[in-house]
């Protein structure tokens, strides 16, 4: 039923649609699937209403009310508020809807509104090549996703284990680590991916924080970074630094406010909103996991450490992983957690929404039973990798695995699913043997970049490992 406005244009419809059960392999189907339209005698792109798979005769046609908004109306009112999926389906509905979804200004505002403005800003060279509806199919179905392998110049002297490493646009940034004889490090080095020939360069820093490893390295808005706690020279640490990497002379700056966290090391932090520090469990100078969540907005004029408090949390745990998605949720899995009066590694998960005036940790029921056969369940593990990729879904791989499992296997999840399950990626080419979430880092939304690996002995921060989720911009 078609609703006018006052001056008699349609601008919404009320329908009903009947649904009848199709059992389709949604992850192996090839978007859009395009049925055969009914050709009617105007030129206009319109096609009748259809029932039972009947179209209605009449002396007058009935056309599908939908179909008599404007394209206005329906790019920006309907289709732009569609999963980047369901637009892909929706395109076989008739020529006119197929049009509309092709147009890459209607499959921005689609990966826009699902994704979020500093999603897309940061996948908006990407689509130079491929376009935003190809990007979104690659990023859905997840068809070119691949390993590669190669090298960079430059060095990252002393070596060093234990440091902690992100990404800010195009460079990686490193900072710290742990030395020889277990000295705490206190420099940064960066490595800039748009190089022609990229290498690892030291960063010349004014009041660079004490010497650290076991803490974590977070990106913010624009070109800022921020470090948190760690193990010092003195024992741990729970001080916070920010650092302008833009900045004419870049200066690392302390941010002290409110009641901080206890001082630890091995703990998770994530950012939210490109402001918001989230800090996460860990473990205390004798040895005891801790299970509380703090969070720290440096956006304010004088920030504030938080503590987020709820009903119940997970068991206090090191080694696990924080990830965002859905722009203020969080998605907490494994890591070393106090299991009784045991401490073991946890395959579990647990979700939390930061925006509830109430959050509370929940753990996920990843069900045990899927389409009649049994769940796929990751390995138990800690100090693994944890992938948010644009659309919300999350990639888990390597870390430290109980039993022979390979650290290479990854693992998809959608948190936001009704009912939530873990599915295996099958990825070519040559994946890292080994792979840590402190050395890992995720660039432009579709590049995860493991640095180096073990020789033995010690890290080699030439060789990288590249995890391409969308085909590269300087593919052929």
């Amino acid at each position: 039923m078609p609703i006018h406005s006052d001056d008699g244009v349609v601008t919404h419809v009320i329908g009903i649609q009947i649904f009848t059960e199709a059992k389709l392999d949604l992850n192996n189907v090839s978007y859009p699937v395009f049925k055969e339209t009914y050709q009617q005698q105007s030129d206009k792109l319109v096609e009748p209403f259809q029932v039972g798979g009947g179209i209605l005769h009449s002396q007058q046609q009935e056309v599908c009310v939908l179909l008599q908004l404007s394209d206005e109306v329906i790019a920006q009112n309907i289709l732009s508020r569609l999963t980047p999926r369901d637009v892909a389906s929706i395109g076989s509905v008739c020529r006119r809807i197929r049009l509309l979804t092709k147009n890459e200004h209607v499959r921005k505002m689609v990966c826009q509104n699902a994704w979020g403005v500093d999603v897309t800003g940061a996948l908006e060279l990407m689509t130079k090549k491929l376009g935003w509806g190809r990007l979104a199919r690659e990023l859905t179905t997840l068809e070119a996703i691949s390993w590669k392998k190669f090298t960079v110049g430059g060095g990252v002297e002393p070596s060093r284990c234990n440091f902690s490493a992100c990404a800010v646009g195009n460079r990686l940034v490193l900072f710290g680590g742990e030395g020889v004889n277990m000295q705490p490090m206190d420099d940064t080095f960066v490595l800039n991916l748009d190089a022609k020939n990229p290498e690892w360069r030291r960063v010349i820093v004014k009041c660079s924080p004490p010497g650290r490893w076991g803490h974590t390295l977070s990106s913010l808005n624009g070109s800022w970074l921020v470090v948190f706690g760690g193990c010092g020279r003195q024992g741990l640490l729970n001080d916070v630094f920010v650092l302008d990497l833009d900045a004419k002379q870049p200066t690392w700056r302390e941010v002290a406010g409110g009641t901080p966290p206890l001082p630890r090391s091995w703990h998770s932090s994530c950012t939210l909103e490109g402001s918001k520090l989230v800090v996460s469990g860990g473990c205390t100078d004798a040895g005891v996991l801790l299970s509380d969540t703090f969070l720290l907005d440096l956006n304010m004029e004088k920030p504030m450490w938080k503590e987020i408090p709820t009903a119940w949390t997970p068991s206090s745990r090191l080694g696990h992983s924080l990830s965002v998605y859905g722009r203020t949720k969080i998605l907490m899995f494994g890591g070393l957690a106090k299991t009784g009066h045991l401490q073991l590694r946890s395959g579990d998960a647990y979700t939390i929404d930061l925006e509830k005036e109430k959050p509370e940790w929940r753990q996920l029921e990843c069900g045990t039973d899927v389409g009649g056969q049994n769940a796929v369940v990751p390995p138990p593990r800690l100090d693994h990798v944890a992938v948010t990729m644009p659309c919300g879904r999350i990639i888990i791989f390597g870390g430290s695995i109980a039993g022979l499992h390979s650290p290479s296997q990854l693992f998809l999840l959608d948190p936001s699913e009704e009912k939530p399950s873990w599915r295996t990626l099958n990825v070519p080419g040559q994946p890292p043997k080994f792979a840590w979430g402190h050395s890992t880092c995720v660039v432009g939304g579709t590049r995860v970049l493991v640095l180096g690996g073990h020789n033995g002995e010690e890290w080699v921060l030439n060789e990288l490992h590249e995890l391409c989720l969308a085909t590269r911009q300087d593919s052929p």
